[in-house]
């Protein structure tokens, strides 16, 4: 950064000399993501502890010409928070408040940096539900998820991060407050600018409020596990639930690689012998989802289940859902390098995607554990390896190229929630077409015409 000094100075006039760091042994954790991908290391890291300083930083950004990039927790999957060259890190942790509830309209404001689950218990506390819920809900930020479009394995039932943003007020490169959306359950004034903002990966404005739709909490619900020795049955389970006319709110697989790896991870009396497993749960009313239970198992047997195991009580059930938690982190923890992809397909074409990894893993010799939310068609393609044995590389590669050619063949998408980041860019064209990706870039010029928003992801790979 050729004016570094004057830039940490102008910083410390805003936030104070404490809340700027140039340190490297400081900035280090802020030059990579949850990707695999090279890390970058930022020139400066700065920490807004208010909405006007965080106005002030982006206005000193905008006025230097100097690219940075927002950061939340940091736990994005596509290399979306990787900072630019020497850049800026603009820290939104300390911009943590929840600023309203509002239980007689059924919505809530918050600032960016607020931890998901700690707002999803927070309204809970309050006899209502938010149900978003990424796998890391426990430390990634509400500003993260509405920049990536967050997930979860309620999304089948309930919906994305999408389905519950009724607005968003955020700051232009000129450090002026853009408000957009409201706090009625309808809303068409101008553009649909929260539905613009959210998945735009931090490349055209910087989120100060956001605005959440809350619901109110099912009154029951059933959980269950089930064993497949087969597991194009567990996949053609998925696709009868669905055609039944069946919504569980959660409907996952997991293959017989994940089940020995989180057996392995944790003991956790896992049938390891197993092809597939699918944890299924249904909520609502305690009829419909007595109903509904008997109506899963039934088509199970039909699809030729091995044996279904009903949770007993609540703690049952978290024994069943911590399995599945485990996932990630036991295939982590399994060979130095984990790549996560997020591959999506029509549910129809789920146990066509299922068999087509399995082809994958074999043709390119490479381990790959698949889990992921099988009900809405959003797999968890996780390939072990270790990058350094290059040979090995040059497989994954190839190997995950051809998982994407082979999603966006069966009418599927790059991402289902995870976003495109630095990872994902050089297939969007794939998915869209030539003239999309110049409209996205004309709409990006416009609004950034210096280019320093976020630079380099989703559109210039």
């Amino acid at each position: 950064m050729a004016n570094n000094a004057k830039i940490v100075k102008d910083f410390e006039a805003i936030v104070g000399a404490g809340n700027v760091m140039t340190q490297e042994v400081d900035l280090h954790a802020y030059s990579y993501d949850a990707a695999v991908l090279p890390s970058q290391t930022p020139s400066v890291a700065v920490r807004p502890t208010t909405e006007e300083q965080l106005a002030q930083v982006v206005r000193v950004c905008n006025e230097k010409g100097t690219p940075f990039a927002v950061r939340g927790a940091g736990t994005n999957l596509s290399g979306g928070t990787i900072p630019p060259k020497d850049g800026v890190v603009v820290l939104t942790g300390a911009l943590n408040e929840i600023l309203e509830i509002n239980e007689e309209d059924l919505y809530a404001v918050c600032q960016p940096g607020v931890i998901t689950a700690k707002f999803a218990a927070e309204v809970a506390s309050r006899g209502l539900f938010y149900p978003p819920d990424p796998g890391s809900q426990a430390v990634s930020t509400l500003g993260g998820n509405v920049a990536e479009n967050a997930g979860g394995l309620r999304g089948l039932k309930y919906g994305v991060t999408k389905d519950y943003l009724m607005g968003i007020d955020f700051f232009d490169l000129n450090g002026e407050m853009v408000t957009s959306g409201s706090r009625t359950v309808k809303c068409v004034t101008g553009y649909n600018l929260p539905g613009l903002m959210c998945s735009s990966e931090g490349t055209l404005g910087v989120f100060a409020k956001l605005i959440f739709k809350l619901v109110p909490p099912p009154r029951a619900s059933q959980a269950m596990l089930a064993v497949y020795d087969d597991i194009l049955n567990a996949s053609r389970t998925v696709s009868a639930i669905i055609r039944n006319k069946i919504m569980p709110c959660t409907l996952e697989i997991m293959d017989n690689v994940t089940i020995r790896t989180v057996e392995g991870f944790r003991s956790a009396g896992l049938p390891t012998d197993a092809a597939a497993l699918l944890l299924i749960e249904v909520d609502g009313h305690p009829a419909q989802v007595q109903d509904e239970a008997a109506m899963v198992q039934k088509i199970c047997k039909e699809e030729g289940v091995r044996t279904i195991e009903m949770a007993r009580d609540a703690a049952h059930k978290d024994r069943l859902w911590q399995a599945r938690r485990d996932a990630l982190p036991a295939l982590a923890n399994f060979r130095p390098t984990c790549i996560l992809e997020d591959a999506t397909v029509p549910r129809s074409q789920m146990s066509a995607m299922v068999d087509a990894l399995r082809r994958i893993a074999k043709e390119y010799n490479i381990s790959i554990g698949t889990f992921g939310h099988a009900g809405d068609g959003n797999l968890h393609p996780t390939i072990t390896t270790d990058k350094r044995d290059k040979e090995e590389w040059k497989r994954v590669e190839a190997g995950i190229d051809a998982i994407f050619k082979e999603a966006l063949s069966l009418g599927g998408t790059l991402s289902g929630e995870h976003g495109i980041g630095i990872s994902k860019a050089k297939w969007m064209v794939d998915e869209t077409s030539p003239a999309t990706i110049e409209w996205c870039r004309g709409l990006k010029a416009a609004l950034d015409p210096k280019g320093i928003l976020n630079p380099g992801k989703m559109f210039w790979g």
